[in-house]
């Protein structure tokens, strides 16, 4: 049986692990796409936060609301990568047994 001491020691190097991944994954640098050949794309940081928006100048010639439904793709496109990486960066801590 556990003492109350290692079961804490035990809670605290999984917190400092959970720290680090979540630190890991605010490293993170994404790149979301839309467009057949990445017309628009977007760059974003594991916090969330959106470096940098490009738009191919040939895209340009279409009406606002294709270049605005391009951006939403883009957006969603590197939101979605990021939720993807973000599992599997915290995978292996989830699949751990709890007990």
């Amino acid at each position: 049986m556990e003492t109350v001491e290692e079961l804490m020691a035990k809670v605290q190097a999984q917190q400092d692990r959970v720290f680090e991944i979540q630190r890991s994954v605010e490293r993170l640098e994404i790149t979301g796409m839309s467009g057949t050949n990445g017309e628009v794309t977007v760059k974003l940081k594991g916090t969330g936060r959106f470096t940098e928006v490009s738009i191919d100048p040939r895209v340009l010639r279409y009406d606002a609301d294709t270049v605005g439904a391009l951006m939403v793709e883009a957006i969603n496109d590197g939101l979605a990568k990021l939720a993807a990486a973000t599992k599997r960066k915290f995978e292996p801590i989830m699949s751990e047994p709890q007990g």
